[in-house]
């Protein structure tokens, strides 16, 4: 896309990027970068980053963004974090090329630039415990106050960081402290700490490093020594951002620049990296891949596509202010991917028996269905009709009221790409009164679902073959918790007091029409009449079929939209 077709569809940020490149700042080069800590799973939000930052270097001529791990926390990272970003961003459809990057790579170049702010009288160390260093720093409305040692001289400083790099020191000893402004109204800009002693072995540097650069420090200098461009991040940096600006200038170094936008808060989930870690420790969920989490290891277990979730970031748009998106959006977006791409198939959750009586005892006829109205090029499959079916228990009424239009005692039904049936009696279990057995008549005439009399009739039906179908377990979820704002409690209860208790119904009695079984793992269907569902990648297997509702039929979002227009 060249520079002015990416005017047709912009944001502040893009037109930023526009605007820099009509003036030849930073020589019309667009550099853009993604770079997540590699201490957890990616989420829905990381994902707006994602589309955010990759989609701006596709949009510009010769346009570059770099994946790089700001990997500064060595207790916290590992290579299963790395590798398991890697894939959700090569899954969302985006690739970032030769430009692999880890600011552990600059670990020197970072010292040599604390140094540097120390030969400078821009930087000291500190020997104040984390107490002691927020009584110092003052309040809001109270300027800070020099601690003892910001008087300290550059050759003690130095003697000090190099004795701290040694390994001489244990935690917490020492901090390096930047000399900014301890009376800034900005709390960030008050000797903000740039390194802290950590005797952590670093799962790439290993045991070559005792001292750590903060995320501060490392984040703005990272971009610089990668020529970054655009430095783009979510509205809590903001704040950050004169502090980024000052490292950059005493340093006298190439300088992005930073702009920020409003991270993504989505209904009935948390974002809290903090607090999903505590959802899989305290096994409220399965795991980080847990359908029911919104990170997007869990989203694609769960049959979420790529598209969808690019078509959301998309209509959410990018702004300046925070709010909350409705998740009804999110599921409208995947309704609408689902729709154009997903196969249908027929499925029975909750299976009543259904024996056609005047049906040959032997016979097994294969009905022609439909594979995607919405997709001609799909073609057609072939599924077994046989004497003994599967309906929906839901699907009968033994004393129906006035506007329900399934089967019922003496009434007749279309069956799906099959027959007209007329049920005529009711089996109920001699025990319980339970209804296990239908006994219905069928029209031979009305193969293909209608009659040569003209005769209508006012329900379909789905079925499945009692003899041909496949069981399988299937997962229905919702959404993980119960409100809207899960953080909305009473006083001394916490977000997981809101946890939706029924997010999860195991069906362990379905029955699935047989053209599944040659589905691999992660295919996404439409379970006809009942919602789109995905085959699990986790669990399912060929002869123990597994599969999870992905999102129901129903559009709460097109009803809102509707409604608003």
């Amino acid at each position: 896309m060249s520079t002015e077709d990416a005017t047709t569809s912009t944001d502040f940020v893009r037109d930023k990027v526009i605007d820099d490149c009509r003036t030849g700042k930073f020589d019309g080069r667009v550099v853009t970068r993604f770079p997540p800590e590699p201490n957890g799973y990616l989420h829905i939000g990381h994902a707006k980053s994602i589309c955010l930052n990759f989609g701006i270097a596709q949009e510009f001529p010769g346009g570059v963004c770099h994946l790089r791990f700001d990997d500064t926390d060595p207790e916290k990272e590992s290579m299963e974090f790395v590798e398991a970003i890697k894939t959700d961003v090569r899954w969302l459809g985006f690739d970032w090329g030769d430009h692999e990057y880890y600011a552990s790579d600059y670990f020197e170049q970072l010292y040599e630039y604390a140094v540097k702010l120390i030969k400078d009288g821009k930087a000291y160390v500190c020997d104040l415990s984390a107490d002691q260093m927020r009584e110092y720093r003052g309040t809001l409305t109270e300027p800070g106050k020099p601690t003892p040692g910001r008087s300290r001289s550059m050759e003690e400083n130095l003697d000090l960081f190099e004795r701290m790099r040694a390994g001489e020191f244990p935690d917490g000893a020492y901090v390096l402290r930047a000399k900014v402004d301890l009376a800034s109204p900005n709390m960030n800009m008050r000797d903000p700490t740039i390194y802290r002693i950590r005797h952590v072995s670093h799962y790439r540097a290993g045991d070559k490093w005792c001292i750590y650069p903060m995320y501060d420090f490392t984040h703005g200098q990272s971009d610089s020594i990668e020529r970054v461009t655009h430095s783009i991040c979510t509205l809590e940096f903001e704040d950050h951002r004169p502090l980024y600006d000052w490292f950059l200038d005493a340093l006298e170094i190439y300088h992005p620049e930073q702009t920020e936008f409003a991270r993504l808060n989505l209904t009935f989930t948390v974002m809290s990296k903090r607090k999903l870690l505590q959802l899989v420790e305290e096994e409220h969920v399965s795991g980080w891949d847990d359908p029911r989490m919104l990170t997007i290891i869990g989203l694609r277990r769960r049959g979420y596509t790529p598209a969808a979730l690019r078509a959301f970031c998309k209509k959410i748009g990018i702004t300046k202010f925070d709010g909350t998106t409705d998740i009804a959006l999110l599921e409208h977006c995947l309704r609408d991917d689902l729709n154009k791409t997903a196969q249908r198939v027929m499925a029975v959750l909750k299976p009543l028996k259904v024996v056609i009586t005047n049906y040959p005892d032997d016979q097994v006829e294969e009905m022609d269905a439909v594979n995607n109205p919405e997709d001609e090029s799909a073609g057609t499959r072939k599924v077994p009709f046989t004497k003994e079916l599967y309906i929906e228990r839901d699907d009968f009424m033994e004393d129906p009221p006035k506007k329900f239009f399934r089967l019922a005692p003496g009434r007749e039904v279309r069956l799906r790409y099959a027959y007209y049936i007329t049920c005529n009696d009711v089996v109920k279990d001699e025990q319980t009164g339970e209804i296990i057995e239908l006994r219905c008549s069928y029209d031979p005439e009305t193969r293909g679902g209608s009659s040569p009399d003209g005769r209508k009739v006012k329900a379909t039906l789905h079925w499945v073959s009692a003899d041909r179908g496949l069981p399988a377990e299937v997962r229905l979820y919702d959404h993980l918790f119960k409100v809207p704002d899960p953080d909305d409690v009473e006083e001394g209860e916490d977000y997981k007091s809101n946890l939706n208790p029924n997010s999860l119904e195991v069906i362990t009695d379905a029955v699935v029409e047989p053209s599944v079984a040659g589905l691999e793992p992660g295919t996404r269907v439409q379970f006809e009449r009942l919602g789109y569902f995905c085959i699990d990648t986790k669990d399912s297997r060929p002869d123990a079929l597994v599969i999870n509702r992905t999102v129901t039929l129903r559009d709460t979002w097109a009803k809102i939209a509707k409604k608003g227009g």
